[in-house]
Order: structure tokens, then C-alpha cells, then sequence
């Protein structure tokens, strides 16, 4: 039966009239079904999604029609939607406008005029299902990322909505809530009967779980079917979207092999014991270790210590940390545990009261003034919004430098000519990590400093965002990243250190790192360990996988 019709929806944002965001855009969606939205960033994913939900919906030239039910979506109220739609975007803090959990969880049902006998029984079921009831009384602004973002799932699905739409919701965590929540949202679809409707990068998740997977590109649909069809059809094509399926379809077709396409981890699994049956003569990658010592760090930590106020619990616990000039130091670590604020303590945004920084051999408190900050350090927070003031791309860089040279540089090395006259509100999660690295850029560092910097990015950009750091480093600029996307540390990090309890526990070169864990490493290590012993990156399989049989 069709829940959502989307029929020659055709739409332009007001600053690019010329240019379509939606081109003629038709598609259902069944009731009960798990579809799947991909493309790059800027494809039109989340202009789509925002328009299934009126009060969502971008100013701009519409065209078309969209149907809830045969019913057209424009006629829906807005109390309607609020019950019938749901809808979890990427940044859980633009969701959340409460103070309490509990308040959290009872917003939506409220705001419904729902009876609070009846109210209290949804918000306790939810509490129950979600695993919450051990924070239910908790502070929102104690949270981390990933339970801020199971709080406004939770608080949505108390309003039992019909359709649940879902907006790259794991970009803000780490693999492991990701993960979980990922599963939460399949038990909803399988168990509830709730039609999921869902952008992600994390495709080994979802996509061997979904009914439908549907491609775009340039505002249009180039492709609609079965997940298991998707990816032959985009290698067929030679369309640079293949790249963004799962791992084990990449390699599995990166090594021209035959037959059934693996979709999920365990299927890889399993088609790389039946290629290796007896133990391969190459089963590892020759990697550096290691130095012991680093004799001139751009960056060096002493025992630091920080926490938020006094009589608080501590955040950072004696953190130790060498970083060698011109390196890409990155550092993972589950939600909350204290990498954000390691970052804001190296730009003395958060005053440690014990230990010593240092940063190019000078302490931190001999820097005067804007001294810090000016050729020295820059830092890309995990929010871009929070850097944009002016209403166009071109004026946020502007307002930076008058260097026009410059500027055309740093437009040039973070691909965003495109963007200049939109308003920066406007762009896509990825567009808007570009712009703002772009305006951090423009403060001439020596050492970045970068939250969460692919947050939101499609993976064709993830790849060029890795030659830009690859780029800023052989210009002699040191790099230190916190990140939960673990592929883009292990195919670009120098080094990659585990951040927990308020410290940090190991540093390793990344094929080291990654190859020695279960759940912190990466869908390639997981899919190969037990034939390959420190392969950890797409390329890394498929080069063992070639040389061992000859290609």
C-alpha cells in the first residue's frame, strides 16, 4: 500500500534559481518499507527528506506534488505531521529543546494534548525500549552524542509516528553507537511496522537490511532497486557512486571477482575463506613502526588535567600526548569521553589547572595576546555553523582576509567555487564542513586542529578531503584530528591514538592500531583478519588479495 508519493518534484533554493536542488524527482514508498537514500553531498538528499515534512520544508521555487496517504502532504496540519512524520536530523542538539530527559520525552506527547495518564505511560514504554531509564532524570546538557541522539529518536517514537524519516543520524558517533543505533532503527521497522526513510554514509549497516536503496545525483533519481542490484548496475555504469557501497562490495569487484555480490561484513567473511582455503604466502602489509622518540614535536601534552568546574568531575585525567611536526595525528574514542575538549585545551580555550602544553617547543602561556592564533593555530569545531555570520559563502571568506589571491586558493583546495553565492545555512552537512575549513584555512596555520572534520561528507569528498590534509602537510603543517570515522584515520593518519577515561591509552602507526581491535577498527580489518593479519583499508585487502593469486 502507498504511504509516500513523490510525484515531478522540481525544486530551486532562492540564491541558485538556475540551478536545481530537485529535477523532476518521482518516487513511492510503500508503507512498512526500509528505503535507503544515497548520493554525494549536494545531491539533493536531505532538500528531498526536508520536504516530506512541511515545516521543514527550504525556502525556495517549488514544483510538484508529494502525497501522504493519497492524501496531498500540503493539507496535512501541522499537529498531523507532528504525529504522523517523524523526523531525527544530524546534529541531535538542533532537535533537543528541553532541559530534562524526561521533559525531553514527554515534549512531542504534550505538545499533542495527549492525557497525561496516557502520556506517562508512552513516555515510560519509550524509556523502557530505549534503554534510558537509567538517565531518565538526567540534565540534557550531561550527554553525549549518541545518547542526545537515542533521546530524539526515543522522544519521536513516544508520538508512534507512521513514517520515520532520518537524516545521516550517526555522523556525530562513534562506531559502536553507531552501530546500536543503527539496529535500534531496523528492530523499529521490522517490529513496529514503521516506514523508514533514511540518508547514511554507513552503508555496511543498513544496506543489506533495506528493501529498497534509490541513488541520486544532480538532484535526480539514476537508480531504484533491490540493495543487491544497486551496486552491479553503478559498476556497469562505471558511476563514480559505486564508490560509496559497502566495503565488501568494493572489494569483492576491485579484485574482478564472480558471482554473488557480498553485502554485508559476514558474507565477506565467508567469500574470502572460500578464496583462501589454505593460508596465503602474503598475508601482511609492510608498515613502519613506531618512533620511540620524536625530537622536535609540534605538539607536546604533560599530565594534563582539566575539568568544567570546580568541584566537577575530572575530564581530562594526566593526558600525555607527543604529536611529530608535519604528521596527521588523529585520535578516536567513544561519546563524551573528553576529545573535544583535549582539542579546546590545546587552543587554551579550556584552561587546564595542571600539566604542561607545549606547542613548537614554546608553553602555552608564553603565547601573548592573539598570538596563538595568528600563524600558529587554527581549529575547525565540530559545528561549522557556529563560524558563519555573513549570508553568502563568498562573504564568510571575505570577512577573513581581503587577500583575494589567497582566497582563491583556499577555494580552489576545498572545491567549493560552486558554493559562493549560497547562503551558508543553506549548504549540505558536507558543504558546510568544506566552507568552514575553508575560512580556518584562510588563518595561515601550522597547526590544525580538526573536530570531527568528516562529519557529514559523502565519500567521493572524503577521498579528496584526505589530499587536502595530504596536501597541508607536505606544506609543513601538523594536523591533529578527533574523529569516529574510523576508515578515513586508517587511510590517511600517520598515527592513531585511543582516547578513554579522560586519557589517552595507546599510539600506533594506523595499520597496527586497527588491525589489534574487535570493535574499533574498520569494516575491511574485520571482513579480513582472519586471513590477512594487519589489513586494514579497502586497499590494502585488494592489493594482498591480488598479490597471493597472482593479478
Amino acid at each position: 500500500m502507498e504511504h509516500i508519493r513523490i510525484q515531478n518534484l522540481t525544486f530551486s533554493y532562492p540564491q541558485s534559481k538556475d540551478t536545481k536542488s530537485l529535477d523532476n524527482v518521482s518516487i513511492n514508498i510503500d508503507r512498512g518499507e526500509y528505503v535507503v537514500l544515497c548520493g554525494k553531498s549536494g545531491s539533493g538528499k536531505t532538500t528531498l527528506l526536508r520536504h516530506l515534512k512541511t515545516v521543514l520544508a527550504p525556502h525556495g521555487i517549488k514544483q510538484g506534488y508529494i502525497y501522504y496517504n493519497g492524501k496531498p502532504i500540503d493539507e496535512m496540519g501541522d499537529e498531523e505531521q507532528a504525529g504522523k512524520i517523524g523526523y531525527v536530523m544530524q546534529n541531535p542538539d538542533d532537535q533537543i529543546v528541553t532541559d530534562k530527559v524526561w521533559h525531553e520525552l514527554a515534549f512531542g506527547l504534550e505538545s499533542l494534548g495527549c492525557e497525561q495518564k496516557i502520556m506517562r505511560t508512552k513516555v515510560a514504554e519509550m524509556a523502557c525500549y530505549f534503554g534510558i531509564q537509567n538517565w531518565f532524570h538526567s540534565d540534557v546538557s550531561t550527554l553525549s552524542g549518541g545518547q542526545k541522539q537515542l533521546l530524539n529518536l526515543a522522544s519521536i517514537m513516544a508520538m508512534q509516528p507512521e513514517i520515520l524519516i532520518l537524516d545521516e543520524p550517526t555522523s556525530q558517533l562513534d562506531p559502536i553507537a553507531a552501530s546500536d543505533f543503527l539496529d535500534t532503527i531496523r528492530k523499529i521497522n521490522v517490529e513496529l511496522g514503521t516506514t523508514i526513510i533514511i540518508t547514511e554514509h554507513r552503508l555496511e549497516d543498513i544496506f543489506p537490511y533495506a528493501d529498497r536503496a534509490i541513488v541520486m545525483e544532480g538532484g535526480k533519481v539514476i537508480a531504484d532497486d533491490a540493495p543487491c542490484n544497486i551496486p552491479k548496475k553503478l559498476y556497469d555504469a562505471n558511476n563514480h557512486m559505486f564508490n560509496a557501497m559497502p566495503t565488501p562490495v568494493k572489494i569483492f569487484y576491485n579484485t574482478d571477482s564472480k558471482g554473488e555480490t557480498p553485502l554485508t561484513v559476514r558474507e565477506g567473511r565467508r567469500w574470502l575463506s572460500r578464496e583462501f582455503e589454505t593460508k596465503p604466502k602474503f598475508n601482511s602489509i609492510d608498515v613502519d613502526n613506531m618512533e620511540d622518540e620524536v625530537s622536535n614535536p609540534a605538539l607536546l601534552l604533560k599530565e594534563l588535567w582539566f575539568r568544567y568546574e570546580k568541584d566537577s568531575q575530572d575530564i581530562l585525567r594526566g593526558v600525555d600526548m607527543c604529536v611529530p611536526e608535519g604528521s596527521l595525528y588523529a585520535i578516536v574514542g567513544g561519546n563524551g569521553t573528553g576529545k573535544s575538549t583535549l582539542l579546546k585545551s590545546i587552543c587554551n580555550i579550556c584552561k587546564s589547572y595542571r600539566g604542561k602544553i607545549k606547542v613548537f617547543g614554546k608553553k602555552l602561556d608564553k603565547y601573548k595576546g592573539c598570538e596563538l592564533f595568528s600563524n600558529c593555530i587554527s581549529m575547525l569545531p565540530q559545528d561549522p555553523v557556529s563560524l558563519f555570520v555573513k549570508k553568502s559563502v563568498r562573504e564568510e571568506l571575505f570577512e577573513m582576509t581581503k587577500d583575494e589571491k589567497r582566497i582563491s586558493d583556499i577555494i580552489e583546495i576545498c572545491q567549493i567555487n560552486e558554493l559562493l553565492e549560497k547562503h551558508p545555512y543553506d549548504l549540505s552537512g558536507g558543504e558546510q564542513q568544506r566552507t568552514a575549513l575553508a575560512k580556518v584555512l584562510l588563518n595561515n596555520p601550522r597547526l590544525l586542529l580538526l573536530d570531527e572534520p568528516t562529519k557529514g561528507m559523502d565519500s567521493f569528498f572524503k577521498d579528496e578531503f584526505g589530499g587536502i590534509l595530504k596536501d597541508l602537510k607536505d606544506r609543513g603543517i601538523t594536523i591533529v584530528m578527533v574523529s569516529h570515522d574510523v576508515e578515513f584515520c586508517a587511510k590517511n593518519a600517520d598515527y592513531v591514538s585511543m582516547f578513554f577515561d579522560g586519557q589517552i591509552l595507546t599510539t600506533n602507526t594506523p595499520n597496527n592500531f586497527f588491525s589489534n581491535n574487535c570493535f574499533y577498527t574498520t569494516v575491511a580489518s574485520r571482513m579480513s583478519k582472519h586471513i590477512f593479519s594487519n589489513a586494514v583499508t579497502v586497499e590494502d585487502v585488494v592489493y594482498l588479495y591480488n598479490k597471493n593469486k597472482g593479478a
